[in-house]
């Protein structure tokens, strides 16, 4: 298991490399490749075509690929990053968007560095200025320790992330780490001078056609992305939350694979409303060997430090522990591939656009600013508190900064989208789906050696989902409705039908009990306070469940322990 590195440099190139940590270092010209112990797919370096590339490389269209290149380009024995590289040699940035995968490439291409990250953001990379030189990587924690690197703390992605609940674009919490944008292929060059080609962007191309054909024509989709993406033998494994997007995928896997499938779910105990009748119909509906794990608060308080620490940038989501309890699970069944539902809501619409949609229709202001702000509330995290939970050096030296808002607002302007709708959704797939949903499934998955999949994410979906209009993703009130009209068939009414409730975390319950402890004593210890970030006073009352900010306190309190943790296993200094 490991990452990758890689380096361009006038000299030299492979010493960085080294002197960060990685092994299996090799040189090509200015270039340098080489790979970092940790929990990931990389390999390499290999050629191809005359050229040398590192990489974490799945593809689920590897046979159209080949195809795509001619009969016999590629021999068959060649793995899937050869194959990806063999496709950027003839066919240029035309080859990356062909591909269908998880994946995230550098190539020593003439005396360019060139960085690859896939259509939508399954895979993750991180590139810096380091000196004179270019350093890379699909860890971030390596970057850290580049040779060169500024690697302070950056104070607008810590407003981003108390805002966003994860970082939505390029910035990191390192000042001289960026990271790569999805879709994208990145060009580094000696004199210090970038590039950047987009090989794939959604673009709305509305067909007006009757509902029963978009749906028609969106489930031989979903069977062809479902299809590609379960193991080539064996049982399948799917995360089953109970929802219609978990729900379709477990309908899907179970009458297109040819072996068991086997679904896995989350409780938190008998106090807490939870789906397990959902999801214990949909699997006995559809057959599979259910199983379900029961989280207790006190596992979370236990994991939640190494949970936080295996991702490279944070994600100020609870689930994330129960997460990585379920993914060991399936990982102990002898599982290597599990699949699961993320995707629906960003691509299709789910139940985060209604109340944008609403406030459309009231806003007074015209400004796209105004949008964008608005966007921003809608996600009720900490972006209204950050007077009172910032402290005054910190508001200081955020002042001029760029707001938040310009991470969203080029979104959420007529352009590439005309409709709001498909704004929102853009919005929603360009950021929370790429450098949140995705990065927290590779990064949690691969840490228990598994690859998660997301059929839902599937680029030709994707491109789908903007062909039908707006008003068959969200008819009236009902959200996703083509998607539920695509599957209708394969699974109980009472699942399709259902309203979405989302699984009920018991956050405030956790920091009241087993995290208390936990809580008070790093964000109230002298480390915390040297940091200077959070006015002890605001954090106290919050700690002691008070404030303005209910009924929402739990979740805003898990931002702030959430960042203090992951700044302590970064080591970031005050």
């Amino acid at each position: 298991m490991a990452r990758w590195g890689a380096c361009l440099a006038a000299r030299d190139p492979a010493g960085p490399l080294g002197a960060a940590g990685a092994g299996s270092v090799r040189a090509v010209g200015r270039q340098a490749f080489g790979l970092f112990d940790g929990p990931g797919p990389a390999s390499g370096p290999f050629e191809a075509a005359g050229l040398t590339a590192v990489g974490e490389v799945t593809l689920f269209n590897a046979d159209r690929l080949r195809a795509l290149l001619g009969q016999g380009a590629v021999p068959q024995d060649r793995t899937d990053g050869e194959l990806l590289l063999h496709a950027y040699a003839k066919l240029g940035t035309a080859g990356l968007a062909a591909a269908e995968g998880m994946f995230a490439l550098a190539v020593a291409d003439g005396d360019e560095l060139v960085l690859i990250r896939d259509h939508v953001g399954a895979r993750t990379l991180f590139w810096a200025r380091a000196g004179d030189a270019f350093a890379a990587s699909t860890s971030l924690r390596a970057l850290r320790r580049w040779p060169g690197v500024d690697a302070g703390l950056h104070l607008p992605a810590v407003r981003s992330f108390l805002t966003f609940a994860y970082l939505p674009g390029r910035e990191t919490l390192l000042r001289g780490v960026r990271e790569a944008l999805p879709g994208r292929c990145l060009r580094l060059r000696a004199d210090g001078s970038t590039a950047e080609e987009t090989f794939w962007e959604p673009a709305e191309d509305v067909a007006d056609l009757p509902p029963s054909e978009h749906a028609a024509a969106l489930r031989a989709l979903l069977e062809d992305a479902t299809a590609r993406r379960l193991p080539a033998a064996g049982p399948a494994a799917v995360l089953l939350s109970g929802g219609v997007d978990s729900s379709l995928v477990t309908a899907l896997a179970a009458r297109l694979h040819d072996a068991p499938v086997h679904t896995y779910s989350i409780a938190f105990g008998p106090d807490t409303q939870d789906e397990l009748g959902y999801s214990g119909l949909v699997a006995a509906h559809c057959r599979t060997g259910h199983r379900v794990l029961t989280v207790p608060g006190s596992a979370v308080a236990a994991r939640l430090p190494e949970t936080v620490a295996l991702l490279d940038s944070p994600v100020g989501d609870p689930l994330t522990v129960p997460n990585l309890l379920l993914a060991e699970a399936v990982a102990a069944d002898g599982m290597r591939v599990v699949l699961n539902g993320e995707g629906g809501d960003p691509v299709f619409g789910g139940p985060k656009n209604l109340p944008m949609l609403i406030h459309e229709l009231h806003r007074d202001d015209p400004s796209p600013g105004a949008r964008a702000r608005a966007y921003i509330d809608s996600y009720r995290k900490c972006h209204g508190d950050l007077p009172v939970l910032l402290t005054p050096d910190t508001l200081a030296a955020l002042d001029g900064a760029p707001p938040p808002a310009d991470a969203v607002a080029p979104y959420l302007r007529p352009g590439r989208m005309t409709g709001l709708l498909n704004q929102l959704l853009h919005a929603n797939l360009r950021t929370k789906g790429a450098h949140h949903i995705l990065t927290k499934v590779e990064r949690i998955t691969a840490a228990t050696g598994l690859e998660g999949r997301a059929p839902l994410f599937d680029r030709a979906v994707v491109d789908h989902a903007f062909r039908v209009p707006p008003g068959q993703k969200l008819a009236g009130t009902a959200e996703k409705w083509i998607l539920k009209e695509a599957v209708r068939d394969l699974l109980p009414a009472t699942v399709v039908d259902r309203p979405k409730s989302g699984m009920r975390v018991p956050v405030q319950q956790w920091l009241n009990g087993p995290l208390r402890d936990l809580g008070h004593d790093l964000l109230l210890s002298r480390a915390a306070r040297a940091r200077g970030l959070f006015r002890p006073d605001t954090v106290r009352t919050w700690l002691r469940g008070r404030g303005t900010l209910l009924p929402r306190q739990g979740g805003k309190l898990w931002l702030v322990l959430t960042l203090e943790l992951w700044l302590r296993s970064f080591d970031i200094e005050p």
